[in-house]
């Protein structure tokens, strides 16, 4: 069968009205996830009290698929900043006993709005808890998890014939935010600066043509709002679902988060901004969907692995000189460090997901753990310019940011003050670009693409 490559692929694109029969089962499954009473939000630092209200609603939703010989994924995305792994574990271990779903078929995404709640254990040294408030984060990642669960459960309870389709499209408000300064790294608007504006969009119709979801991505941070806002909101990715579901009712929409952990969206900083964002990029995917798309066909095939992403030397007369000092994000880290000093194990390294969900040639998924930054993307469509490719960060564990070797050489946010914030002992180690890149290899290479020797 021949391969589709991005660059031509407008030359084997057909027009989806052609195509005959289903080729999946299909179902689809969502809750409200806004939490209902006060809770801190996460996401910035600066934020000193709990909510205060809701601007719209929080959603998690779950698109399950079969395609009928054995080959099955459930994609679920969440209006969330990030789900830590003892939420992703849960989950992925009961719908295992339930369904006998293998954890290479679940994708979990978070879209990284900045204006969600705390999930415990996610960022356990951006805000000094009181123990009420760790009760109250606490009970709301048990119901989540329940929730995520249910809306699995629905999506599998409600398969039906389905047929699916890519096509891609493009909006420019996300902006590189590394600006390199003599001091060194600073945010900012660096339009210069690496950059991914594709928005990769996936459809599901039913056999009669009708519109059932919609799938749909971009690599950028949704901090259109800044750390002075307390009401709930899924930014430009919430408002840009809001908006294709009212111009195609009864369809759902859910919003993946790619490589966007050094890209902001330009402008920001007023809720109006973030409803424009979202209102230009429903737009565009509106466009997308009037036109030619490719049909994605069976098998799909999945894969998963774990592997270890070393971080660079450090000791302990770091956090004791940490300890002793004023700023209480490092304080906190290093009392975290100090104890796993104590108990004779100083992490040396994390434990990182890496994904790849494939349909036939048509289409491939690839689903990192953390914030990766838009290197990665880049870098791994240069190296499969035959795969028609998604890269989406912040899936399954989001535990730090994922710089690139260039960034952490750079220095900055993303390679060092960050992972203060995650209690994570200091930056990675440069091996950690080609440790993911070849993780990245062998989990395509399982499903099925060519890789290059």
């Amino acid at each position: 069968m021949k391969t589709i490559t991005r660059g031509a692929i407008v030359a084997a694109i057909v027009l989806w009205g052609t195509v005959q029969g289903a080729e999946f089962k299909v179902g689809v499954g969502r809750a409200v996830i806004t939490p209902q009473s006060p809770i801190w939000m996460q996401g910035y630092a600066a934020r000193t009290h709990p909510s205060e209200g809701v601007v719209h609603d929080l959603w998690a939703k779950a698109l399950a698929m079969d395609d009928g010989a054995g080959g099955r994924v459930v994609i679920v995305s969440t209006d969330l900043i990030g789900l830590p792994r003892e939420v992703s574990d849960e989950v992925a271990a009961r719908v295992a006993k339930k369904h006998g779903l293998a954890r290479s078929q679940l994708v979990l995404n978070s879209s990284h709005t900045h204006c969600g709640p705390e999930v415990w254990p996610n960022l356990p040294v951006m805000f000094d808890f009181r123990p009420g408030d760790v009760q109250v984060s606490k009970a709301y990642s048990r119901k989540l998890t329940d929730d995520l669960v249910k809306i699995i459960d629905a999506a599998l309870a409600n398969m039906q014939p389905a047929q699916m389709a890519v096509a891609h499209g493009s909006v420019g408000f996300g902006a590189n935010r590394r600006v390199i300064v003599p001091q060194g790294v600073q945010f900012g608007e660096n339009r210069k600066g690496p950059t991914d504006h594709d928005v990769p969009v996936v459809k599901i119709t039913g056999p009669d043509g009708k519109l059932r979801a919609i799938l749909f991505g971009y690599a950028c941070h949704c901090t259109t709002l800044g750390g002075d806002f307390y009401r709930f909101n899924g930014d430009y990715a919430g408002y840009a679902q809001i908006e294709l579901e009212k111009a195609h009712p009864g369809a759902t929409a859910m919003f993946l988060a790619l490589c966007g952990a050094d890209q902001n969206p330009a402008p920001r900083g007023k809720l109006e901004m973030a409803a424009e964002h979202g209102q230009a990029m429903a737009k565009e995917i509106c466009r997308v969907l009037a036109g030619p798309f490719c049909p994605a066909r069976p098998p799909i095939r999945t894969a998963y692995e774990i592997i270890e992403l070393k971080f660079a030397p450090h000791e302990r007369r770091t956090f004791e000189e940490q300890a002793k000092g004023a700023n209480p994000y490092q304080k906190r880290r290093a009392e975290l460090m100090l104890a796993a000093y104590d108990a004779g194990r100083p992490p040396q390294a994390v434990q990182y997901p890496v994904q790849a969900v494939r349909w036939n040639d048509d289409l491939a998924l690839l689903a990192l753990g953390g914030e990766v930054v838009v290197d990665y993307a880049l870098r791994l469509k240069r190296e499969f310019p035959k795969e028609n490719l998604i890269v989406a960060g912040y899936s399954n564990d989001v535990m730090c940011y994922i710089p690139s070797v260039r960034i952490l050489r750079e220095g900055g946010y993303e390679a060092v003050d960050s992972m203060i914030y995650y209690g994570q002992p200091g930056p990675l180690a440069e091996s950690v670009e080609q440790d993911v890149i070849d993780a990245c290899r062998r989990v395509l290479k399982c499903t099925g693409a060519k890789v290059a020797q």
